[in-house]
């Protein structure tokens, strides 16, 4: 009797266990889940207030679209400890949104392997590109540094060479962010099969979608092009929420 109870217990398990894998809550993955969750919360929370802070104390967007690459330099000279706070928050925080973006591919690969892995590696990726320009910004840090001790003839060389590092931050923009506008589109393809419901799945269709309106618009609305990140943001944060209660199934 009693291995009889056993083995119905055991099977009684292995079956739970079976269908929370084909419901996409794998118990072996769940600290990644709840990592993953946590993750994403994070990110969007330092996407949201890192930038909040620098326009409100820096008044960074204004001062870079009014002055030229050596009243920049003088600029970060001033602001150099909140400069170097500020970029590396909101630049290493994309490490937060890999993380997330592994979670879902996790949580999504038993529905369609391909396709939530095409979106990982194309989630991936954009923020690979995004990280790739801190190396940028710490350059302003290195010529600002040289610039407050250099004469009046190398602060102009100094401040052309800003301008030249400017540029190149300012061009990721065009393929970064539809890029991550694509791979938000694949992940919420997967999601209307299963798993996350599909008002999220629909959320992110329209938040892809966003993203192409807002680049096209931003040659002419300039900075304000960011509005589509309210989508991107509700999505995320409806995602991270998700996959942390997948990590407590």
């Amino acid at each position: 009797m009693l291995a009889n109870r056993s083995e119905e217990r055991a099977i009684s398990m292995s079956q739970q266990s079976d269908e929370k894998v084909a419901a996409g809550v794998d118990p072996s993955w769940k600290s990644l889940y709840k990592v993953g969750g946590v993750s994403a919360i994070l990110y969007m929370v330092l996407a949201l207030v890192v930038p909040t802070l620098q326009v409100l104390t820096m008044e960074y967007f204004e001062m870079t679209a009014e002055y030229g690459g050596a009243e920049f330099l003088q600029f970060i000279a001033e602001n150099r400890l909140w400069w170097l706070i500020a970029q590396t928050l909101l630049l290493g925080g994309s490490i937060l949104a890999i993380v997330a973006f592994v979670a879902l591919f996790v949580a999504l690969k038993h529905i369609d392997k391909s396709y939530a892995a095409l979106g990982a590696v194309v989630a991936v990726t954009s923020q690979i590109l995004f990280i790739a320009y801190y190396p940028v910004l710490l350059g302003t840090i290195y010529l600002s540094d040289k610039f407050v001790t250099a004469s009046a003839e190398q602060q102009v060389l100094l401040g052309t060479a800003a301008d030249s590092l400017m540029a190149i931050n300012n061009a990721f923009n065009p393929l970064y962010e539809p890029l991550l506008g694509v791979s938000i589109l694949i992940f919420s393809l997967v999601m209307l099969k299963g798993v996350f419901h599909k008002s999220i799945a629909y959320l992110g269709i329209a938040t892809c979608a966003a993203v192409f309106i807002a680049m096209s618009l931003w040659p002419i609305v300039g900075v304000n092009y960011m509005w589509w990140w309210i989508f991107y943001f509700v999505w995320f944060i409806a995602v991270g929420w998700k996959l942390y209660q997948l990590g407590k199934v």
